[in-house]
């Protein structure tokens, strides 16, 4: 087989990539090792920045989220007994984000391109990247049996953070960073109607809490739990319960409870290894960089990674601009760093950190310094819809 870019991953990313390319006449192949039923069973977040929400419609897969999607124009913080709004749209020059859950963004992704005949092939097995560094790279993976070998250009690695991309390269080459939070959001989706028409995220002495949603219909509720937390400790009734006891008083009456349709509990993390090329292997997404979700920046940030991948690469097919290659990582990371920031910033001051009653006085008194003026707001606002995409030029 022969392609000109090999994706590894069939997830957001990896499918944005490929639709994106491909309206461009770039030949594309997929390569996902899990099957399409188990990529679409995962449960992931659901705020999607403006720049994201343009990328997908560029990739004319935007019908049903035109439709479905809820545009918020803010979101709410919670904290010392108050409820304070951050105006995304006012604060942002018309800016918004969109409620849309990243399974749907999936789904529609591989709509989109099984309708234009786009190569994806699903349940490939002991997935390797060879040749990352030479003029012809290749990927070579088991299917139905027989192995295959796919020739191709370049590798766009968005296959994770425990995929093959990154560990494919050299040791040495990588310099790698990262933070571990020790604490974890234990999830619940549930078919309720939303206690907000915005999102809600909670300081609270008991630990964070956030309500989100991913329809008019259905709700996501996230409360801080250890990392060590036993989810079969924690029947539907102790949730609630926990939720309540974190959220202001008038927003717990109006909570809808009902039965969980999915339990989960993640960990938090920030990590980034840098670059993000190696040879002919451009790493993309959670492969490259994870952050905590309290600033609803994984998948956006995966975003613009391909946003950037794929002006690269057609400019470098149609253009000849290969020089542009270069630039992919140091283009990308500054963005990165950016968003980590913000997503660290927003995971210490809205977490409990043990018992430091001195970093709990701190968190509040950041709270009211940020929600205490425009510019402290609009600070909020503009990391909280997406800083601008950088040209590739």
């Amino acid at each position: 087989m022969k392609t000109q870019v090999a994706i590894i991953g069939s997830g957001p990313s990896g499918l944005l990539l490929g639709q994106l390319l491909h309206l461009q006449g770039i030949d594309t192949v997929i390569v996902e090792r899990q099957s399409a039923e188990y990529v679409l069973g995962r449960i992931r977040a659901g705020v999607l920045e403006q720049g994201t929400v343009d990328l997908i419609r560029e990739a004319k897969a935007s019908q049903r989220m035109d439709s479905e999607g809820l545009v918020h124009d803010g979101f709410e913080l919670a904290f010392n007994g108050r409820r304070e709004r951050i105006d995304l749209k006012g604060l942002t020059g018309g800016k918004t984000v969109m409620v849309y859950g990243q399974t749907e963004v999936t789904r529609d992704l591989m709509d989109a391109r099984a309708q234009c005949g786009a190569s994806s092939i699903y349940e490939a097995k002991d997935v390797e990247l060879h040749d990352i560094y030479s003029d012809r790279p290749r990927v070579s993976f088991i299917k139905d049996g027989e192995k295959v070998e796919l020739e191709c250009d370049y590798i766009a690695g968005c296959d994770g953070y425990h995929g093959v991309s990154r560990k494919t390269v050299p040791q040495d080459k990588l310099k790698l960073f990262e933070r571990v939070y020790p604490f974890g959001w234990l999830g619940v989706l549930s078919d309720t109607p939303p206690v907000a028409d915005e999102l809600i995220y909670a300081n609270h002495e008991r630990g964070f809490a956030l309500c989100s949603q991913r329809s008019e219909t259905r709700s996501r509720y996230y409360v801080q739990a250890p990392l060590d937390t036993d989810i079969s400790q924690w029947d539907d009734a102790r949730f609630w319960n926990e939720l309540k006891a974190r959220l202001p008083e008038e927003t717990a009456a109006n909570l809808v409870t009902g039965p969980s349709i999915e339990k989960s509990i993640a960990p938090l993390r920030s990590f980034v290894a840098e670059p993000m090329k190696f040879g002919n292997l451009f790493l993309v997404g959670d492969a490259a960089h994870i952050v905590p979700p309290t600033g609803a920046k994984g998948l956006n940030l995966a975003a613009s990674d391909v946003y950037t991948l794929y002006h690269v690469m057609r400019k470098n097919y149609q253009q000849g601009r290969s020089d542009l290659l270069e630039k992919y990582s140091e283009i990308c990371l500054r963005r990165i760093w950016k968003a980590e920031r913000f997503s660290w910033w927003m995971t210490s001051m809205l977490h409990r950190f043990d018992d430091d009653q001195f970093g709990k006085r701190i968190q509040l008194a950041e709270l009211d310094y940020y929600t205490g003026s425009d510019a402290g707001r609009t600070v909020i606002a503009e990391n909280y819809v997406g800083l601008p995409y950088e040209a590739v030029e």
